[in-house]
């Protein structure tokens, strides 16, 4: 396994092809965790057919999670793995993300490969997933399921006997099975290569495997979800940096029909107000103008530095004042050098500061750190923004969407020169891009020309998306020329702004000072109604 392989986006097609079944050499151990409520019909025949696997025995081992209300019963005299462990959740917990959790907690395998209990494997599906782990340490394998009868239709001893011969390939036709929702994603993307950062919304825990630390790293799974905790732990793997990766040569059955395929509208209105709390990137589920989330969608970093409180202040009210509400920002600064005590309260040498943290006492969205980490995990983006330089109301939302649209890891906007040659900039940072480029870094290494290679990055002017000087701003926001982004000045009611927002589009080439450029323009026309007025006409010549 190498952490040096640079996949740009998801397109995992520069790894090549992987090694055909029964033609390479496994190094890796693997641990299958199974999550089994209820499952005592199905179970055995998932574990017969882990029997069977061509992966090596003594690479793998099992852990299924007993997660009924008592204890099941030893698996039947039928064939089991050589390597099998039963294991409970720790008390009180319930559900398969808290199983999970419980067989990834108690696994010893670099490599975990979780499945459901109801699932039947063609003998190579654990070897089709494990080839790709050892081409890189930061992939997330999704097996191939198709939907068949379920015992009720077909006698558990008709399945083991096919287990048992080998044939479980002959079981039942593919085209008389109900494929996964996924593979349609799956077939649309080029088995995700071309899904970009929207290849975790297909990440289904049927039959997923990662590695061990990438799941670590992720932060494991979320035990307070009972549904969706699948889809909620692949986007935060994108997060972390992860590739995902389709194998339609890992295949199983799954027998009976899935939940969702059931009860579709009553898991999507049950999943849905977790998910919007957890996946800021599903955008559609988050449409109230107003309110904040569990996990913001931007924090901005606003480093005080040298900076006075009313610069410092004007830049994070024009956060707060624009159109996208989730956002967190984070302001630091030297805080730990505040003391109590008796102190000159005007003449205090650190009263800006005393006054950056008064300021913001009671809002909820801004806070206070020493130092920030290297990213904001799982938020997916960060915005550094220096001090005194204010966004209108659409600036971040459309750098944002600008990202989006051209897939990009890191956009920096230009916003002054200083005298040293040093150029302030604003910067925005994808956290998945981030966390990829830091995955795969060697000694040596910059993250951003990682960055450029696997995502791809821009330079642009900070004007042209609304970005401004607090002074300008504000003249600006006067007139009505940034949406009243310009935050007032102390003792001065916020009045807002009915004129149109330069950085509410989409395309960076609105300017953010349009009453500027008009008296730009208009000292242009003077200048030129001079000169031909200086100019001797024709006729005297």
């Amino acid at each position: 396994m190498t952490g040096g392989v640079r996949i740009p986006l998801n397109d995992y097609g520069v790894l090549g092809q992987p090694p055909a079944p029964g033609e390479w050499t496994p190094t890796l151990t693997v641990s299958v965790v199974i999550p089994a409520h209820r499952a005592e019909h199905t179970l055995p025949l998932t574990l017969a057919s882990l029997a069977r696997q061509t992966y090596p025995a003594h690479l793998t081992e099992v852990v299924v999670v007993d997660d009924g209300e008592r204890p099941a019963p030893p698996p039947s005299a039928w064939p089991v793995p050589e390597r099998l462990r039963v294991v409970r959740p720790r008390a009180g917990a319930w559900g398969r993300a808290s199983a999970c959790a419980a067989g990834a907690e108690a696994a010893e395998g670099q490599v975990i490969l979780f499945l459901d209990a109801d699932l039947v494997l063609f003998p190579e599906h654990v070897e089709a997933q494990m080839r790709w782990h050892h081409l890189a340490d930061h992939l997330v394998v999704l097996g191939h399921l198709r939907f068949v009868p379920g015992l009720d239709e077909i006698p558990a001893s008709e399945v083991l006997a096919a287990v048992e011969a080998g044939a479980v390939d002959k079981l039942f036709a593919e085209e008389d099975a109900t494929p996964q929702w996924t593979e349609g994603r799956w077939d649309q993307t080029d088995d995700l290569r071309a899904a970009g950062f929207t290849a975790f919304s297909v990440m289904v825990g049927a039959t997923a495997s990662l590695p061990a630390s990438l799941l670590r790293a992720a932060g494991g799974l979320d035990a307070s979800l009972v549904l969706g905790e699948d889809t909620e732990l692949g986007y935060r793997l994108a997060q972390a940096g992860a590739v995902f990766v389709p194998d339609r040569g890992s295949r199983c059955w799954h027998l009976g029909r899935s939940t969702v395929m059931r009860r579709e509208p009553e898991v999507k209105r049950h999943n849905w107000p977790y998910l919007a709390e957890r996946v800021p990137v599903f955008r559609w589920l988050r449409r109230h103008p107003h309110r904040t989330y569990l996990v913001p969608y931007v924090e901005v970093v606003v480093d005080v530095g040298d900076a006075s409180f009313e610069e410092v202040r004007a830049t994070v009210d024009g956060v707060l004042a624009g159109r996208l509400p989730d956002v967190r920002v984070t302001v630091t600064g030297p805080w730990g050098r505040l003391r109590g005590g008796r102190r000159d309260p005007l003449g205090d040498p650190s009263l800006d500061l005393r006054l950056m943290l008064a300021c913001y006492e009671g809002e909820p969205r801004v806070r206070f750190r020493e130092t920030v980490p290297d990213d904001c995990f799982p938020v997916p983006f960060r915005f550094h923004c220096p001090p005194g330089w204010v966004p209108s109301r659409g600036t971040i939302g459309a750098v944002v969407k600008h990202a989006d649209r051209q897939r990009l890891g890191i956009v920096s906007l230009a916003l002054d020169e200083r005298e040293d040659g040093e150029v302030v900039h604003a910067r925005l940072e994808r956290t998945a891009a981030v966390t990829r480029a830091r995955r795969c870094a060697r000694p040596g290494d910059d993250l951003d020309d990682l960055i450029h290679e696997m995502f791809g990055t821009m330079w642009d002017a900070g004007d042209k998306w609304g970005l401004l000087p607090a002074g300008s701003a504000e003249i600006a926001g006067s007139a009505g020329g940034a949406g009243g982004a310009a935050p007032p000045g102390p003792g001065r009611a916020w009045t807002g702004g009915s004129g149109a927002d330069p950085g509410a589009g989409s395309s960076p080439g609105r300017s953010g000072a349009r009453p500027l450029r008009r008296t730009a323009r208009l000292l242009r026309r003077r200048l030129r109604a001079l000169v031909r007025k200086d100019r001797p006409c024709p006729a005297s010549v």
